[in-house]
């Protein structure tokens, strides 16, 4: 009931002096304001309340689709009895990255006899008990499962692959070598899979790419219209993947429009890969494409491909020039009108008109930046991190002018040096800060300047990227990433323990430049990452007081690396957050102690937190407090300097004193040089590895809307 105000459930006012009755409203209002309301909560507590609220709560508007994948609250017994209220009104029920309820569970979906649409992405299901819950799910056509050692195909039902074969959308996460469902999937038209296969098991042996026995059916794709596969480092990975292309080879999908592999390292280009290129070229006109590095760079085949009515492109780390981009990809400004999600991070060489010759830190050719705004002029996620894109003195010409003009953006991510105004790093002398060494170890204070707490004061309003951020009023993500910066948490490796330097050009962005994010009023994702110039974080009490929307904050090496230079700034900035439910610090040194946990419980939507430090320290009792203090926080990842002991301790009291309240709670407290940091990893939740606890850039990372 505390989801909603006091007076819609008791259907009295506090403000019957001027006459206003919820209850009064019409029920078209009374619908939209249940509709922000989970949906555990209107069927078992909110409609008990009055006879029209019961009525209400019942509307199809509210019971068609059930969405309980970030309901953390929601436990076994809620799951039944929500089932048995409401599960032939059910048509779309969403359970992805529900974890912590146990795979009976599953069970209770039986009952949904209507179910068009089943996301169970991160739940605990075998194959008898899929089996048992798809034979009674006859309407079923949107499926997503995971598929786990030990999962048998044989074990299937005729009535369960009857199911399957109506199934048109299917998503697949695979933890193991398998076809999984797929072959019994025959009228396919849009399929995504997911490898997260390791290469080692447990016990330390290696794995092989090869199918299991009795998996050799082939996967049907004739009428495939989407194909997606995003791959976790290792080699395992790949060799599962070709084997899921190898059918495509033999016969491309004459409706295919969308194909996409997501592959992270080296994926080298084979025979049967080039002959499934071959034929796309032939055969399909593509609205969305990503291709591994190595099946672009150095080849043709951007210019054989033929697209129609193009809506996404990703050329992730490749060496596309700008030239080729203008004329393969954008066709010389024609028929661009349509592309809404761009990727070019890591496309070092993207706004240059050659690659050749060129070196990663030149100047950009503003005029391809210039091509590509004007013909993508309806873009909404644009990702140019992870590369060198500096500006000339040109007036009029810097990338953040130019960028200023996309005025429906809603994501952008930029490398820090590219919003460096040219002028100021030409004509302004390096500061003592600026000559600072950006490596680990303690620093010599070297007259640090005393700046203001409030930058609003600043005469910062003529710099090129205050103008874009004033400009582009409604973003709501924002990535403004160090092009040198590596994480100290990669995936599958042990912790980085050197990192490289900021690029030269981003010695001047600091304070002023996080003081200008504040006009984002509509700002819910902030990632700040390597700003070399961060001197007392006072930029981020104006993002605090001004972002009241801002739901998640990733903020890493900001400033000198030996001291956390904006510790009070940070405190100061978080007692404002109150819509805040993701925060991930990662910086050396960090100290998460009783003062950094009494601010941080002012967040009080806080849901996650995850803290990356080397030579990081914390207080035991301060994070139990805060624990106690904020109770819808069902995630702390600590990754610090403390001894193995230390770590154990504080994890196993969490879990003791919370994990009865709190069904979803996931708490990884652990060494971050340890060498078995890698193991630890792999037991974390997908949902929140992926979404929060590794570091990457999200932007335009995948189409929009590419799942429901």
């Amino acid at each position: 009931l505390s989801s909603l105000p006091q007076e819609i459930v008791s259907g009295e006012s506090e403000e019957e002096s001027s006459g206003v009755n919820l209850m009064e409203f019409s029920d078209e209002i009374l619908l939209h304001i249940l509709s922000y309301v989970p949906c555990t909560d209107l069927v078992l507590n909110v409609r008990r309340t009055c006879r029209k609220l019961s009525m209400l709560c019942l509307d199809k508007s509210l019971t068609h689709t059930v969405l309980l994948q970030k309901d953390y609250k929601v436990n076994k017994d809620k799951v039944k009895q929500l089932m048995r209220d409401i599960g032939k009104e059910i048509y779309q029920l969403n359970m992805a990255g529900c974890y912590w309820l146990p795979s009976s569970t599953i069970d209770h979906v039986t009952r949904c006899k209507n179910l068009v649409r089943l996301n169970l992405s991160g739940c605990h299901v075998t194959s008898l008990r899929l089996s048992k819950m798809l034979s009674t799910l006859q309407h079923l056509r949107s499926l997503a499962i995971d598929v786990n050692p030990g999962f048998d195909a044989s074990q299937l039902s005729s009535e369960c692959k009857a199911t399957l074969s109506r199934v048109s959308e299917l998503k697949q996460t695979l933890y193991t070598p398998s076809y999984g469902v797929v072959p019994c999937c025959t009228s396919l038209e849009k399929l995504l899979l997911y490898f997260e296969i390791l290469d080692r098991s447990r016990e330390g042996f290696m794995l092989s790419g090869q199918l299991m026995v009795g998996e050799s059916n082939v996967p049907h794709y004739q009428n495939l219209r989407v194909f997606y596969a995003r791959l976790a480092p290792g080699y395992v990975n790949q060799e599962v993947v070709r084997l899921y292309l190898a059918v495509l080879s033999d016969r491309t999908p004459e409706n295919l429009h969308a194909f996409l592999i997501s592959a992270p390292g080296s994926f080298a280009e084979t025979g049967a890969t080039k002959n499934l290129l071959d034929s796309m070229a032939r055969n399909v006109r593509l609205d969305a494409l990503q291709l591994p590095k190595a099946w672009i760079n150095g080849s043709g085949l951007l210019q054989h491909l033929k697209f129609n009515n193009p809506f996404y492109f990703s050329f992730s780390r490749c060496t596309l020039s700008g030239g080729h981009l203008i004329q393969r990809v954008i066709n010389g400004g024609k028929d661009l009108k349509s592309l809404t999600s761009l990727n070019l991070s890591g496309c070092v060489h993207c706004l240059a008109p050659e690659s050749l010759f060129r070196k990663a830190e030149d100047d950009i050719d503003s005029s391809i930046l210039e091509s590509l705004v004007v013909s993508c002029c309806n873009l909404r996620h644009l990702n140019l991190s992870a590369a060198h894109h500096h500006s000339s003195e040109s007036i009029g010409n810097h990338l953040c002018q130019l960028l200023s003009r996309l005025k429906h953006l809603l994501s952008l991510a930029l490398p820090v040096c590219s919003i460096t105004d040219v002028a100021a790093n030409v004509e302004k002398p390096p500061t003592a800060s600026n000559l600072v060494p950006q490596t680990f170890g303690r620093k010599v204070r070297i007259g640090i300047q005393t700046y203001p707490r409030n930058l609003a004061d600043q005469k910062i309003e003529s710099s090129v990227f205050w103008a874009l951020m004033g400009s582009l009023r409604f973003l709501e993500t924002l990535e403004i990433i160090g092009s040198s910066f590596s994480s100290a948490m990669p995936r599958n490796e042990p912790a980085i323990r050197n990192s490289l330097p900021p690029c030269v050009r981003a010695q001047s962005v600091g304070d002023s430049e996080v003081a200008a994010i504040s006009q984002l009023t509509y700002l819910q994702s902030l990632t700040l990452a390597q700003l070399p110039n961060i001197l007392t974080g006072s930029g981020l009490i104006n993002v605090g007081l001004q972002c009241q929307h801002l739901r998640t904050l990733s903020l890493a090496n900001l400033g000198m690396m030996g001291k956390v230079v904006y510790m009070s700034a940070l405190m100061d900035m978080l007692k404002h957050c109150k819509c805040l439910r993701d925060l991930r610090l990662e910086q050396p040194y960090f100290c998460a102690g009783a003062q950094f946990f009494q601010a941080l419980s002012h967040c009080s939507s806080l849901q996650r937190l995850c803290i990356v430090s080397r030579s990081g320290t914390l207080q035991s009792d301060a994070v139990m407090s805060f624990m106690a203090n904020c109770l819808e926080v069902i995630m702390c990842h600590m990754f610090m300097g403390e001894s193995l002991t230390v770590c154990k301790n504080l994890q196993q009291s969490i879990v003791r004193s919370f994990q009865a309240d709190r069904p979803a709670l996931n708490v990884v407290i652990f060494p971050l040089l340890h060498e078995d940091l890698t193991e630890v990893i792999r037991d974390v939740p997908m949902r929140h590895l992926d979404e929060i606890t590794l570091f990457k850039s999200r932007v335009a990372e995948e189409p929009p809307n590419l799942w429901w």
